[in-house]
């Protein structure tokens, strides 16, 4: 080892494998395009249900129902039922602080 401070400072920023491979894996959920709207639509919306989701990614219902599941099942999304609709949202402020990282809020509109 040349500098065994920055090797320690390394191993202590990495911590637990499973936290990475966690993370690698929903690295490559969010790295299908479709998905990826999918994710910055919610963010944008904050929360929003299929057939509207599907109306601003310009997808197929069941499309994004099927992207959806995926999403949800790495933890990516949860959901909301109010009566016979689910509304969708962000699993939790990471996804939030990522996706504006990615693409930052649009500038607020003059009317």
């Amino acid at each position: 080892m040349i500098d065994p401070d920055r090797v320690d400072a390394a191993v202590t920023g990495l911590g637990e494998r499973e936290s990475v491979e966690e993370w690698a894996q929903r690295f490559s959920v969010i790295a299908d395009p479709s998905r990826l709207t999918l994710l910055v639509c919610i963010h944008y919306a904050r929360e929003i249900c299929v057939s509207d989701l599907a109306a601003a990614a310009d997808m197929s219902d069941t499309a994004v129902s099927q992207a959806l599941r995926l999403l949800r099942a790495h933890g990516l999304v949860t959901t909301q039922r109010r009566g016979r609709v689910v509304y969708y949202r962000l699993a939790d402020e990471t996804m939030h602080e990522l996706i504006h990282r990615v693409r930052p809020h649009p500038e607020s509109r003059q009317h």
